[in-house]
Parts: structure tokens; C-alpha cells; sequence
């Protein structure tokens, strides 16, 4: 491989992908651009304060941005294929760090959770999410063929990725992990006898999570009504809304957001979009979420164009897992959804959720590719007296 293929903004090959693929990009490059501009402000008052240099997190955060987007530009351009042959291999990997988190020792402990290993920073129920599409895709692409021995090994691969994440406990990344699987089946056409099923299952934990942590549940009767008690459980919310109402139509300006001044709590990573609300306001909201829509529709056109289920998949699954936790972000933010500690893809602060993320946009953006390029067949000297037809070769 060319190793300027290697480096952002290096690759020589991108003026020949395909339109689908370069207008992915692009818009992988704006959302991160703008991501890292709110992330600037909305940390370097709390950065100022805790460490005396306002641009420690922001600092930080190139870095991580650097290596996502070296990530991002080797899975462009190494055929899906060859990706999703190791895809079970990382699995097992992230699954075994996962419960490596619960070994007393081995786990940091965040705000109650204890989702990273202390030894290295990494939070492997984040970095998990892309091999899960990918795995799932290759599993259900193939549902019919395999038989029930293999089709119930790694469903239980999936239930203990999902219990292990809920055991830390990380109720949002676990709900999104189950239902990203959940819908990678869905699109792949699973009776729904067996969707239902498992979709109850899932509740079922849910719901058990729920009732057995009393802070969960009062994040539940928070969420109905948070100004009850503004002050306690309720203050998370009280002050996002407060800050998003407090943008109005135009915002009041950039580095200009009151709430960020330690009012609103976790304002660089779980609230980041009330900061970015505050500060761009009605206007700027819309504007990222017709970005976030535009997103949406280049995935779905990516997979509909996709002859190849596996890379249909695969399209389908990194779409729900950029624009679906963007969405579920900004539902919390606003008061549409429960509090959660879901970060917004490229906006939120932290490396394992950039890199993450980066892998994600550059699988799509892989299988844009994929599905575009053909390859021109010569025909035999039998077939030459009819027209000349152009097939297309993918990568199964």
C-alpha cells in the first residue's frame, strides 16, 4: 500500500473514489471540524481552571484526532473484505478487556462506572461498537447457511458483550450496542419471531438494571419531571435546558456560553451539545442536525446501492452508530430521553470515542467505495457478438 494513503489529507487517491465515498468524507471532515471547535470552547474554562491551561483538552484531543483519522484513512482504502475476516478476532479481544474492567485493580472507576483499565486508557466498550457491526453483518448476511450450533455461540458472544458492558454498570452503551445488533438483524431480514424474542430479552435486562440500581431509577423520575428537584437529581437536565434556551434563535456567540462556566456539568463530553445550542442556538442546531440528516441519507444510499448484503450491512450499521448515538445524545441534552452518558460522535471529548468513531465514518466510507467501483470483464470470442456489459466484482 502507498503510504501516503497512510496520511490524512496526503491520499492522492481520493479525486478518484467515488462521489458517494468523496462527499462522505467531506462530511466526516465538517462534522469533525465543527466538533472540534465546540470541544474548544466548551473546555477551556474547566481546563483553565483544573489544570491551568485552557487548551489541555483540546490538546489532548488532536492527538486522539490525528490517530482516528490515520485509522480512518487505512480501513478507506484496505478491502472490506480482508477487514471483516478479523473482525471476530477484535471481538474477543475488547469482550475479554471488557470484564477485565470489573477486576478490582485493573479498572478505573469513573463517575460510579468503571468502564476503563487503569493500566492503559482504554474503554474497550467504545471501541468495541464498529467490530460489533461488523461481526453482526457477517453473521446475519449468512443466518440461513450457518447452522444453530454457530448462530447460538455468537448470539451469546453478543449477550456477553452486552452484560459485561451492564455489569461496569453503562446502561446507555450497553442499550446501544444491544440495539445496534438488534437492527443490523432486523436489516437483514431475521424472522421476526425471533426479533421479537430477543427484543424482549433485552427489555427484560433493561428493566432489571433499572431495578435493582436506585440511581438509575432516579434518573428515570428525573427525566419526567426535573424540576422537582433542580438542585439534586434533577440538575443535570435543569441546566442543559437552560442553556439551550438560553441560545434563542442565533445563539449568543461563540466562546460566549454561560452554562459551560461550571453550571452545566460533563459540558465537554455528555452535554457538549447544550454548550454547542447555547452558543450557536436555533439556528446552528438545525444546521447540524440537516448535516446529521444528510449523513443519514448518503448511508442509506450506500447501502441500497450496496449488491453485496455483507457491505449493505455493514453501510446499514455504521450509519445507525454515527447518526443513532448523535441523536440519542442530543434526546438527552434536550429532555427527549433520559439522562445517559452517551458521548456525540467527533464532538465529544475522549480518544476511545474518536477513534470509534473515525473507524466507523471510514468503514462507510469503504464500502462507498466497494460499491461504485467496477471493473471492466473481457468477454470470450464466443460472446463477442453481443454487446459488451460492464460487471461489477465485490468483495464478499
Amino acid at each position: 500500500m502507498n503510504v501516503r494513503r497512510l496520511i490524512p489529507f496526503l491520499d492522492d487517491s481520493v479525486s478518484s473514489w467515488a462521489l458517494e465515498a468523496r462527499l462522505l468524507r467531506w462530511l466526516t471532515l465538517i462534522w469533525l471540524f465543527v466538533g472540534l471547535v465546540t470541544l474548544f470552547s466548551a473546555s477551556f474554562a474547566v481546563s483553565s481552571e483544573r489544570l491551568n491551561d485552557g487548551m489541555f483538552y483540546f490538546k489532548r484531543q488532536l492527538i486522539w484526532v490525528g490517530v482516528g483519522l490515520i485509522l480512518f484513512n487505512i480501513v478507506s482504502n484496505i478491502p472490506l473484505r480482508q477487514i471483516t475476516r478479523s473482525s471476530h478476532w477484535f471481538i474477543f479481544l475488547f469482550l475479554i478487556l471488557i470484564f477485565l474492567t470489573l477486576v478490582p485493580g485493573l479498572g478505573k472507576t469513573d463517575l460510579g462506572a468503571a468502564r476503563r483499565l487503569a493500566i492503559i486508557p482504554i474503554q474497550p466498550s467504545e471501541l468495541i461498537k464498529p467490530f460489533l457491526v461488523l461481526q453482526s453483518a457477517r453473521l446475519f448476511a449468512s443466518w440461513d447457511r450457518l447452522s444453530w450450533a454457530v448462530r447460538l455461540s455468537w448470539l451469546g458472544v453478543f449477550c456477553l458483550v452486552v452484560l459485561g458492558i451492564l455489569a461496569q454498570p453503562n446502561l446507555s452503551t450497553a442499550s446501544l450496542c444491544g440495539m445496534t445488533v438488534w437492527l443490523v438483524a432486523l436489516a437483514a431480514g431475521l424472522p421476526y419471531k425471533q426479533l421479537t424474542g430477543t427484543a424482549l430479552t433485552g427489555v427484560g435486562l433493561a428493566v432489571l438494571s433499572i431495578s435493582i440500581r436506585t440511581y438509575q431509577r432516579r434518573r428515570i423520575m428525573s427525566f419526567l419531571n426535573p424540576w422537582a428537584d433542580r438542585r439534586g437529581d434533577g440538575y443535570q437536565l435543569v441546566q442543559s435546558l437552560l442553556a439551550i434556551g438560553s441560545g434563542g434563535v442565533s445563539g449568543t456567540g461563540f466562546g460566549l456560553s454561560q452554562q459551560k462556566l461550571y453550571y452545566l456539568p460533563i459540558q465537554d463530553t455528555d452535554f457538549i451539545f447544550s454548550v454547542f445550542a447555547e452558543e450557536f442556538g436555533f439556528i446552528g442546531s438545525m444546521t447540524l442536525l440537516i448535516m446529521l440528516a444528510l449523513y443519514a441519507t448518503m448511508g442509506l444510499i450506500v447501502a441500497l446501492k450496496s449488491e453485496n448484503i455483507v457491505h449493505r450491512l455493514v453501510a446499514m450499521g455504521m450509519t445507525l452508530l454515527m447518526v443513532g448515538q448523535s441523536l440519542l445524545h442530543i434526546g438527552v441534552t434536550t429532555g427527549a430521553l433520559p439522562t445517559t452518558g452517551l458521548p456525540l460522535p467527533l464532538f465529544s471529548y475522549g480518544g476511545n470515542s474518536m477513534i470509534a468513531s473515525l473507524l466507523a465514518a471510514g468503514l462507510l466510507v469503504r464500502v462507498a467505495r466497494e460499491s461504485n467501483e467496477a471493473e471492466v470483464v473481457q468477454l470470450r470470442e464466443d460472446d463477442r457478438k453481443t454487446p459488451k456489459r460492464t460487471s461489477r466484482r465485490f468483495f464478499s
